[in-house]
Order: C-alpha cells, then sequence, then structure tokens
C-alpha cells in the first residue's frame, strides 16, 4: 500500500501492482485488479474518485457491499459498469478501515513484556477489535495461551518464526480506549456489514474470526474517540491512569498519513510517557526501516517496532509473525 501523498504511479499501475505483489492470497483480487489495470473505461470510472479512493480495497469492498459476486473478471466488469454509482457513492462515503483481530497476536508478545499493567490507546482503532488482546486465546507453535477466564472463541495462530518470546500469562490491561477519525460501531450492522465487506473473498478463517471478534466486544463495547490521531492521542494520554504502563500502538494506519503527518506523529510519540508499538509496511517507516539488522524475504510483510526499534516481521493480517533475533 503506498502513501497517500506518493504522487507517482498511475491508477492502472496501482492496479496492476496489486496483482503482481498484494493479492497473493486472493486470486479473485488479483484478476479483478489485473483486469481493472488493462481497462480504460474502468480505470476512467475509478479516476472520477479522489486520489484516495481509488485504492484497490476500498473499490473492490464497496463493490461487494453494493452486491458484486465473486467470480471472474469478465462478470465483474459488467457488472461494475451496471451498478457504478452505487459503488461511487459507498467508496466515497467509505474507508479502508479494516479490523483484523489476528493483528493482536503480534504485538501481545510486546505487551506482556513491559510492566504491568497497561493502558492501551490503539490509533485508527476502526471498531475497536484489536483493543482487546488480553480477551483472545493464542497459539504460537506448540505453546497457547488464554484469557484468564478461560479459552476464548477466538483463537489466534499466526505461523511463528525465530524466537518468538512467547509470555507465559496474558498482558494485564486495565484501562482502554482508541481513536479513529471515522469510528465504527460494533452494534451498527451496517458499520459490521462493511467490516466484513473488506475480508478478501477467499478468507474464510478471517470471515468467522472477525464474526466471533465482534461478538465478544459488543458485550463490553469499546470506547472509541473521533478524532485526529495527534489531538486524540494528546487528550486520551492525559487521561489514562497514571499507575497504569502506557501504551499507543497501531496497525496499518500511517500509510494513511502524509509525511509530514508521519514526521509530527512520530515526535509526539517520542515526547509521551510510556511505549510506542508500531505494526506497519517496510516504506511506512523510514526510521524503523533504518534500524533493520537485515530485510525480510517477503517485501510485503509489515515491520513491527517497539518505541521505533524493529523486532519483528508481521503478516499484514497478522497470519504470521518473524521475530527478529
Amino acid at each position: 500500500m503506498e502513501p497517500v501523498d506518493d504522487p507517482g504511479p498511475t491508477t492502472a499501475q496501482r492496479y496492476r501492482t496489486f496483482a503482481e505483489i498484494e493479492a497473493a492470497t486472493s486470486a479473485t483480487y488479483a484478476e479483478w485488479a489485473m483486469g481493472v489495470a488493462g481497462d480504460s473505461l474502468l480505470i476512467e470510472l475509478i479516476d472520477e474518485l479522489p486520489v484516495p479512493k481509488r485504492q484497490v480495497n476500498l473499490v473492490f469492498a464497496a463493490a461487494r457491499a453494493a452486491g458484486a459476486a465473486v467470480g471472474g473478471y469478465p462478470e465483474f466488469r459488467e457488472w461494475m459498469l451496471d451498478h457504478w454509482p452505487a459503488v461511487r457513492r459507498i467508496a466515497r462515503a467509505r474507508s479502508t478501515q479494516t479490523n483484523e483481530a489476528a493483528r493482536c497476536a503480534v504485538i501481545l508478545p510486546l505487551l506482556a513484556a513491559l510492566p504491568q499493567p497497561i493502558a492501551l490507546i490503539e490509533v485508527g482503532a476502526s471498531a475497536g477489535l484489536c483493543l482487546y488482546p488480553d480477551r483472545y486465546s493464542y497459539r504460537y507453535g506448540d505453546r497457547e495461551l488464554h484469557p484468564v477466564d478461560g479459552p476464548s472463541e477466538v483463537l489466534l495462530a499466526p505461523k511463528v518464526t525465530g524466537n518468538v518470546p512467547v509470555p507465559d500469562r496474558m498482558p494485564t490491561i486495565t484501562w482502554r480506549a482508541g481513536i479513529d477519525i471515522n469510528p465504527l460501531d460494533v452494534n451498527d450492522p451496517d458499520d459490521m456489514a462493511w467490516l466484513e465487506a473488506l475480508v478478501w473473498p477467499e478468507h474464510d478463517e478471517r470471515r468467522r474470526r472477525l464474526s466471533s471478534a465482534i461478538s465478544l466486544a459488543q458485550q463490553d463495547p469499546p470506547r472509541i474517540v473521533r478524532s485526529d490521531a495527534v489531538a486524540g492521542v494528546r487528550a486520551l494520554a492525559d487521561e489514562a491512569p497514571e499507575d497504569a504502563t502506557l501504551v499507543i500502538f497501531h496497525s496499518a494506519v500511517l500509510a494513511y498519513f502524509s509525511t509530514e503527518e508521519r514526521e509530527t506523529f512520530a515526535r509526539l510519540m517520542a515526547e509521551l510517557p510510556g511505549h510506542w508499538i508500531s505494526n506497519e509496511g517496510q516504506s511506512i517507516t523510514p526510521l524503523v526501516q533504518e534500524r533493520l539488522s537485515r530485510q525480510p524475504r517477503d517485501p510485503s510483510l509489515f515491520v513491527v517496532a517497539l518505541d521505533g526499534n524493529p523486532v519483528a516481521f508481521a503478516g499484514g493480517h497478522g497470519q504470521s509473525l518473524e521475530w527478529i533475533d
């Protein structure tokens, strides 16, 4: 995913790159993206949208939310031409707020290693499903970890490589809150239908996990503040209890910031007390990239960092965790 302030690639190039690199786990999206890349008529329609709204994930999710069936590109193209006004309306109104609970698996070892208890703030929280890392179950290789009240319906089991510091016990989170420019409500059927539309067609396990995580969050809906990142973090950090370790984290969020916004945010993270956990694409956090002792084999992997120092590579949806020894 390219940063929003990158003026370089054309829409066709972005869709082709997505088909060749990012859509490795979705044959449907790979076919659709490659088809769109060579289709001047659909490119012309997509270019009606503001640049940030032309994102492949967003357009395809908007199409599926409007009723597009999973199938080959010829059928998808015909459907898009017939239903473009509905797709355009949804794409303008929504954003890619993928709320993948499995991303908790890549930050849990860090949370558990910090002084307890934890006051947790998530930036770009969407519906807040990643604010509950202590309420999911985990399997790291042959080791399992469960919430204090027993196994959770949500089991997160990333493929692990390297010496992942699997904790012996769950972190103790005594306070939690999220920030989002457009929060989603776990009790709003339309918002939750949009989250489901964001799950790629072949990702049935992710769809089941999403449903279970939503059910869990509905029992104790998270507090999510509508705000930009910098102002929201400052305000929430001031509210966090002083007897808890403040931890601010985010996953796949900074790609939507301009370069200047990222720099401002990084400075704020350095100023605030507590710790900063980031889980972002390799090109998104240059300082973290510069500190890497080695490069990952897969360019699509995210880099997990603690206070700006890289500790692991992770699958974008939390499906893998490779610790940097």
